[in-house]
């Protein structure tokens, strides 16, 4: 890396700083323009450090923290049934993403239908995908119930495949005298250009491009007894095409995928309990001898419960279990095949943890993670497969702030 490079990312890291802080020393959250333009933002800073293995970043047996999220979004509404918003998002994480400052989202929000009975409308731009529960505020870390989501459901080495498309997003709520029922269906293509998405696809890093037909989700919730539980289901077909580059690893292929996710929450007035189950066949064609013609079946789940001890303290315990190929759970097909590591394949993930309120503009976190497997470790922190560590011990703090 050149001295020049590393000047200017250096100098655009201070930058987007600098403008946050600037931002932050006159709004909190204030209306501008007669109520019509709102901004807000945050920053978020988290260190992980682990027993063995790397998880964003350098993490074995030492602190890494090369986990930050930085974010400021603007809301604009010239009439009483169109919004625009837009969100600037910088992203951390190991070396999977490098922290270089994107549009997160940026889409014309339009109402064509209002009433006491529901609303319905159109979404058009760089929309947030309807995905699970959480999807759609992931990167807020206020809304996440951990420091990191379950990432048997939200891997973070998949983040830029699931966080967003560039399209269009119908949307259809109704209220009944038992409940609420909200409707999504958006159609668009994912963000899979980058040497993350790449190798979140395929498990190396090619030489070569995808090109994504267009992604559709649907995902349905429906809300009972003022919010007090939540049911829902989504589902996301994506079909993905290969161009391979000069001498590359692969040939020409193909990869498709349905996902389906099963959610339910329960939320009393102090503790919540919330549970996700997915189903993730992956077919893999004509990519050559170095990615064989194969199809798997990933299945996910998580069980987890918080109890809010006081309105500043909350804990958190969570069960949280992956397989590569529910068809070979424990991998032992796969390392006979590939002489690879058959804990690769899947990921057992108890987590304990903690979440303290100091104001409500600054959150801390504090978590603990005992995990069999290394099914979610991305390649990109982990290179060399035979260093792997089947059980390992995770230790991860937090701090963030919002205006």
């Amino acid at each position: 890396m050149c001295v020049s490079f590393k000047f200017a990312k250096a100098a655009a890291w201070i930058f987007i700083q600098g403008v946050f802080l600037l931002w932050t020393s006159f709004a909190h959250a204030e209306n501008f323009m007669g109520n019509e333009l709102q901004l807000h933002g945050f920053l978020t800073q988290g260190v992980v450090t682990t027993s063995d293995n790397n998880f964003l970043g350098q993490s074995n047996k030492k602190a890494s923290t090369d986990f930050r999220e930085l974010g400021v979004n603007a809301s604009l509404r010239p009439t009483s049934d169109v919004q625009v918003s837009v969100g600037i998002l910088s992203h951390k994480a190991g070396k999977t993403d490098n922290g270089q400052a994107r549009l997160d989202y940026g889409l014309i929000d339009w109402t064509v239908s209002s009433s006491e009975r529901g609303r319905g409308g159109i979404r058009l731009g760089r929309v947030k995908n309807p995905y699970g529960l959480y999807n759609k505020t992931r990167d807020v870390a206020f809304t996440r119930p951990s420091i990191l989501l379950p990432q048997s459901i939200y891997f973070e080495r998949t983040r830029n495949l699931t966080v967003a498309a560039d399209g269009a997003e119908l949307y259809l709520d109704r209220y009944y005298e038992d409940g609420s029922l909200f409707v999504t269906f958006a159609l668009g293509k994912p963000q899979i250009g980058s040497e993350a998405a790449k190798v979140a696809l395929i498990g190396l890093t090619p030489n070569g491009r995808f090109e994504s037909n267009l992604t559709p989700i649907l995902n349905v919730i429906y809300e009972g007894d003022g919010g007090k539980y939540r049911l829902g289901f989504t589902a996301v077909k994506i079909d993905t095409n290969y161009n391979p580059g000069a001498r590359d690893v692969l040939q020409a292929g193909r990869l498709t995928s349905t996902h389906k996710i099963f959610s339910a929450q329960y939320n009393a007035e102090h503790w919540s309990l919330t549970s996700e189950y997915a189903l993730r066949p992956i077919t893999v064609q004509r990519f050559g001898p170095n990615a064989p013609d194969s199809t798997t079946h990933g299945q996910s789940y998580y069980a987890q419960g918080s109890y809010r001890l006081t309105p500043k303290w909350e804990a958190l315990l969570r069960y949280d279990v992956m397989f590569t190929d529910k068809d070979d759970r424990d991998g032992k097909a796969f390392a006979a095949a590939t002489h690879r590591p058959g804990f690769s394949r899947f990921s057992k993930d108890w987590t304990a943890g903690m979440r303290f309120d100091v104001t409500p503009q600054l959150m801390l976190r504090a978590e603990y993670h005992r995990v069999n497997g290394t099914g979610y470790l991305p390649i990109q922190d982990n290179p060399n497969s035979s260093t792997l560590v089947q059980r390992w011990d995770m230790f991860m703090l937090l701090a963030s702030f919002r205006f």
